[in-house]
């Protein structure tokens, strides 16, 4: 499968980083429910995915509410991590969008624009050898509104010097799209693994 790009050229590539460069929403998927168990919490897999892109302890805190719970979002968040950083052997790159990055390294720049931690994109980059390719990495704790609001976005285009509407952003959530539409950003929705096959 091929993706589609929207016409015309773009200053910028800005990449969601989990579903969009790292096909790792399964192994995410893996860690929470592993990690939620222990606290007896259920997290949906339909669920999983529709929250894509929210902040871990915002969906901590969300699930604290849903069910009840009063689990501790600092020690589930890390604990969450962990569980993840176990299965990154596991890893690969989602193709349709790697391809984009080996023909585009070096004539356009790059940042990763995501809501999990710097220490797990760092982490899936790595372990995708793909560190190196990003000139700016804009994770939770450096905005202080996620997705869909744009200004993850805008801080990414900021720091690259690219004016938004020259920015061409890659995401495989529905509250990522909104957020480059609400910055005035051209987008690529990057399809869930089960349509990729």
């Amino acid at each position: 499968m091929r993706l589609k790009l929207p016409e015309g050229s773009f200053g910028a590539y800005l990449f969601d980083c989990d579903g969009t460069i790292a096909d790792s929403m399964p192994l995410h998927y893996l860690a929470w429910r592993k990690a939620l168990a222990e606290w007896n919490c259920e997290f949906d897999e339909k669920r999983f995915y529709a929250w894509g892109g929210m902040p871990v302890a915002e969906i901590i805190s969300t699930l604290n509410k849903k069910h009840g719970l009063s689990m501790p979002v600092e020690t589930v968040s890390l604990r969450k991590e962990r569980l993840y950083f176990d299965l990154l052997p596991q890893l690969k790159p989602v193709p349709e969008v790697l391809e984009h990055i080996e023909a585009e390294h070096g004539r356009t720049p790059f940042a990763v624009v995501s809501g999990s931690t710097r220490e797990s994109v760092i982490a899936s980059l790595v372990s995708l050898n793909l560190l190196d390719r990003f000139d700016t990495l804009v994770c939770a704790g450096d905005y202080k509104r996620g997705k869909p609001d744009p200004e993850a976005f805008l801080l990414a285009s900021e720091r690259l010097g690219v004016a938004p509407e020259n920015c061409l952003v890659f995401e495989d959530t529905e509250m990522g799209i909104q957020a480059a539409q609400a910055a005035g950003m051209a987008s690529v929705k990057i399809p869930p693994p089960w349509e990729r096959l």
